[in-house]
């Protein structure tokens, strides 16, 4: 029925009528583009019977590529009616709801029907999705206590009201990397100036959680879905102590990806309920396969505040890890796992023209692209065809004078390209020293959308951040080695990883030391 964004501006605007637009809502309402009064029946009975028909043509007709771009993916009405229902069972009722990033409004409509006396107000910055929520409210009735906000929600503020707030919603899953500067400022500083320390990595949906415990007072509460890895990570470490501290966490319910939380993209979610300044003393968790069980969002297993807040991971809490059985160990037991070094700039650091000069001792054989270990099979014989990284030594003054002047003109090449400016070169001991971990015995890789490739490491090859290394804590036969890592090869699946937005399923470090294998007497060496 929709094929474009323009039919789909034009459906919403028919659906408001004659009321007056913002000025960004209605340049997207074209005369040119009319629509039937057959369509519009349509859409009316369908959003009267509890659907989103809108929220439904949009994801259709905005490429998923956009649409990741912006965070806005939106909510099954399952999750969204578990959420909803959870808020209704409080206490006291919200005289305010708050929907951070309210896309085509999918909270606020159930909201509208749960809470009939409370105004509602809409946070959302992209004006198409601003004109859905309102066609939206009008064909149900409550555009009249309906505000839609159109700026960021991190810019949100509220006036005091007689009552409590509750916040809900599906914050947009944006990841550091395409945040500026100034709200990265931002963040780092509205986490200090709550006591709180903050890492530059955070995605968009903690800043959206941050900003919550900025403007929420004692006894406002709320929920919000988004991705999971904030669980384990460290730039959730800031989300984890506003829920101990402050925030009020009262329960955490983990959503299997294959569950697609979020449509049309395999990723784990977490709903996370709050009481602002009301912190029980258990925390309830819960891992659910399906989004059909999620009700009632009480449900879940009491985990004591004392116990999670000493948790450094709390997938820990949630996740029903599998018991070391009869004759098994942790891979932990017999090697330390290193991530690979990271550069803090490629573009230098992987040696390309310009360091055609450099001594050779100086230049490392190294995976640099996780292609290069899956092509490489059960073993990594050669180093040819790898790239080199530059590895230079902290003392500069240990070098001769030949080597000494050829490094220099390097080095003032790498200026000029900033090599030193980059935040992980002004935080190690010599910004021009790399720092490559020794040969590891196996490799593997740790981010993809299939289980990990561990390879043994015959070539002695050094290792970027983009794989794992596995260096024995005692000494180890290449039998052994060769045994252990066939193991891992059979046996590892993506369900003892973290699934990511996109379907992407990693493994931590951590993730990898507690591996089962068996133990070493039970090893089938060749």
């Amino acid at each position: 029925m929709i094929a474009s964004e323009s039919e789909l501006a034009a459906l919403a605007g028919a659906l408001i009528g004659k009321a007056r637009l913002p000025a960004p809502e209605r340049r997207l309402v074209l005369p040119s583009v009319k629509v039937s009064r057959e369509e519009l029946r349509q859409v009316r009975t369908l959003i009267r019977a509890g659907q989103d028909p809108l929220g439904d043509y949009f994801s259709e007709v905005r490429s998923s590529e956009a649409r990741r771009e912006q965070g806005q993916t939106y909510t099954p009405n399952a999750i969204v009616d578990a959420m909803v229902a959870w808020a209704a069972a409080e206490a006291v009722g919200p005289r305010r709801v708050v929907d951070a990033g309210a896309g085509s409004g999918r909270f606020l409509m159930a909201a509208a029907k749960a809470f009939p006396g409370a105004e509602l107000i809409a946070v959302e910055v992209d004006p198409l999705a601003a004109l859905m929520v309102r066609a939206n409210a009008t064909v149900l009735g409550f555009a009249d206590r309906l505000t839609i906000e159109s700026i960021d929600y991190r810019s949100l503020d509220l006036p005091p009201i007689d009552g409590p707030t509750l916040f809900i919603g599906n914050p947009p899953y944006v990841r550091h990397h395409e945040i500026g500067p100034k709200w990265k400022s931002w963040f780092s500083n509205a986490a200090r100036e709550l006591g709180f320390e903050a890492s530059a990595l955070a995605g968009l949906h903690v800043h959206f959680f941050l900003r919550t415990r900025q403007i929420a007072k004692p006894g406002d509460f709320g929920a919000f879905i988004t991705a999971a890895e904030w669980l384990d990570v460290n730039y959730g470490k800031v989300l984890r102590r506003m829920l101990a501290d402050g925030l009020g966490g009262t329960a955490l319910h983990v959503i299997d990806s294959k569950a697609l939380p979020f449509n049309g993209t395999m990723s784990t979610g977490a709903i996370t309920c709050f009481r602002v300044g009301h912190r029980p003393d258990q925390f309830t968790v819960r891992h659910v396969d399906s989004i059909q069980d999620l009700m009632p969002l009480s449900a879940g297993r009491s985990v004591p505040w004392s116990e999670v807040a000493g948790a450094s991971r709390w997938s820990i809490l949630v996740r029903n890890t599998p018991h070391v059985r009869h004759g098994e160990i942790e891979l932990g037991e017999l090697f330390r796992v290193h991530r690979g070094q990271v550069t803090g700039c490629n573009e230098v650091w992987i040696a390309g023209d310009e360091a055609a000069d450099l001594p050779a001792r100086f230049l490392f054989p190294s995976i640099t692209k996780a292609r290069e270990l899956l092509a490489a099979g059960e073993n990594l014989t050669t180093v040819a065809g790898l790239r080199k990284v530059i590895d230079l030594p902290v003392d500069l003054d240990e070098l001769n004078s030949d080597e000494r002047r050829r490094v220099d003109a390097f080095l003032a090449w790498a200026k000029q390209a900033k090599a030193h400016k980059s935040y992980v070169a002004t935080h190690r001991p010599a910004w021009w020293s790399v720092g490559l971990k020794h040969p590891a015995a196996i490799l593997c890789t740790y981010m993809a959308r299939r289980a990990p490739a561990f390879v043994r490491n015959r070539a002695k090859a050094r290792h970027l951040n983009i794989s794992h290394g596995l260096y024995p804590v005692q000494p180890l036969s290449d039998g052994v080695l060769d045994a252990i890592a066939k193991h891992l090869r059979e046996t590892v699946s993506l369900a003892s990883g973290r699934v990511y937005a996109g379907g992407l399923v990693k493994f931590e470090p951590g993730e990898v030391a507690r591996l089962h294998i068996p133990e070493l007497a039970s090893l089938d060496v060749q």
